[in-house]
């Protein structure tokens, strides 16, 4: 089970490993790895869109547990 605390403390994780992949998609060196980072950054993109409509101010309420 995950408290509001540590749900908010992935999410700040998650955000911050944004930027490494930007840098990696800049890198020609990648090669077909490229349309990895590019998913992700798809996929990260999604989950950061539904976290913020589901809590709006980004807060997690700390009442509520996630199983």
């Amino acid at each position: 089970m995950m408290n509001a605390q540590a749900l908010q403390e992935r999410i700040a994780q998650v955000e911050s490993k944004r930027a490494l992949l930007l840098q990696f998609q800049a890198d020609p060196t990648l090669g077909t790895l490229s349309l990895d980072v590019e998913q992700a950054l798809i996929e990260m993109d999604d989950l950061m869109r539904e976290f913020r409509q589901t809590f709006p101010n980004g807060v997690v309420p700390p009442t509520m547990n996630i199983d």
